[in-house]
């Protein structure tokens, strides 16, 4: 391991909390994401939010806490896949422009245009021309977007190589993320070195004023939520929306003239909790 990589897996978790002040806090900071929703829609607000960093930094499981109790038709992610033989040909940016906010949308990124900055370059699947001309446009490209109004927030989870190979592990013997163990996941391991030039390269470059990057530290991944939850949320000026107080009215009485028909005209599913109370084995 070299001496970079030693320093970088002693990267301090930060305090512990327990879990009954963690869930209270994420509730609170995701009831005020509601109240950021409903302002985005009611000011017709386009917010992008955009989520990079290391494989298993913890972009998705933040993104998941986020959109939890948001409307998917106001709060949408793009986690797009790898481009086709047409999106190659497009302008870079093209196939990523299709998937900016409307008014009143709020759109995350689960890795964005900085592909081309990490993957793309350490990987060799951009030309070296390519990749200069993204690192010019990049910054102008931003620019027009907060120019037509667009709130861009820009967020680079970082993470220790120890911590990311725990979790890499951890993925290994578990049956519902072992999906998120790719071949690509396991080069990084070996280009570990190579990431870390390539963030510093695209930070010097799109690292801006007008576009600045938030770099949030992930060992811990209930302080990253948190912490970058906070951050997003005082970015950015949203308020407290009146809305019309519901009540609910009082159920009519039954009609006399209804009739149900019989249960066994429909397909119910099978009670599969029944089968598991009735087995000893599962111990219920």
């Amino acid at each position: 391991m070299s001496k970079t990589s030693k320093k970088k897996s002693k990267k301090n978790k930060g305090p512990s909390l327990s879990r009954e002040v963690y869930e209270a806090e994420l509730f609170r900071l995701q009831a005020e994401l509601v109240k950021l929703q409903q302002w985005t829609q009611a000011t017709g607000t386009r917010v992008v939010v955009i989520f990079e960093g290391r494989d298993a930094a913890g972009k998705g499981g933040t993104i998941k806490r986020i959109t939890q109790y948001l409307s998917p038709r106001i709060a949408r992610i793009a986690a797009l896949p790898t481009p086709t033989e047409r999106e190659r040909s497009e302008w870079y940016y093209q196939r990523y422009i299709a998937h900016l906010p409307a008014a009143g949308e709020i759109v995350l990124f689960d890795r964005s245009w900085y592909n081309r900055a990490g993957v793309e370059k350490v990987m060799g699947f951009c030309t070296p021309q390519e990749y200069q001309r993204f690192m010019r446009q990049t910054p102008v490209f931003e620019q027009m977007l907060i120019d037509d109004g667009i709130l861009l927030r820009k967020y680079w989870f970082s993470v220790s190589d120890a911590e990311q190979l725990k979790r890499f592990r951890s993925r290994l013997s578990d049956p519902v993320r072992q999906w998120k163990l790719s071949p690509m996941d396991l080069e990084s391991i070996h280009r570990w070195e190579d990431y870390s030039r390539a963030k510093d390269e695209m930070m010097v470059h799109t690292d801006v004023p007008e576009s600045p990057w938030f770099v949030v530290e992930s060992d811990s991944k209930k302080n990253a939520r948190l912490n970058m939850i906070a951050h997003l949320l005082s970015t950015i000026p949203y308020v407290d929306v009146p809305h019309d107080k519901v009540e609910l009215p009082d159920r009519p009485q039954a009609s006399s003239s209804y009739v149900r028909p019989p249960r066994e005209l429909a397909n119910y599913v099978p009670d599969h909790v029944a089968q598991l109370l009735g087995d000893p084995e599962n111990g219920f």
